[in-house]
């Protein structure tokens, strides 16, 4: 299994839950979730996500196989590796949203 297919599919996953969190929303009357807080979440864990991924493999600390990535990197990491905080800046506010205070509903 490459890096790729299991990243697409915590993707999937997350976009899945965070659709049922938005459809809840709309269905209760209450204000979908917004997608600006999620969008600076991003920028910043992409940030950090290359800035660290790129000091530790650099340091030696883990490597990839070349036949388990894509071959795109940005540095020395992987494209794939984006894909985790891109999931959970998807997912946590869905999961906040469903599963949270009922307060916030």
């Amino acid at each position: 299994m490459t890096y790729l297919i299991l990243a697409r599919a915590f993707i999937a996953v997350a976009v899945a839950v965070a659709f049922i969190a938005h459809l809840r929303a709309r269905l209760a009357g209450t204000r979908p979730i917004g997608w600006r807080p999620i969008v600076l979440a991003a920028v910043a864990l992409f940030v950090l996500t290359a800035v660290f991924d790129n000091v530790m493999i650099a340091s030696g600390l883990f490597t990839y196989s070349d036949e388990h990535i894509s071959g795109r990197r940005i540095g020395l990491a992987p494209v794939e590796d984006f894909a985790y905080p891109l999931a959970g800046v998807i997912l946590l506010p869905a999961l906040w949203y469903l599963f949270g205070s009922r307060r916030a509903r």
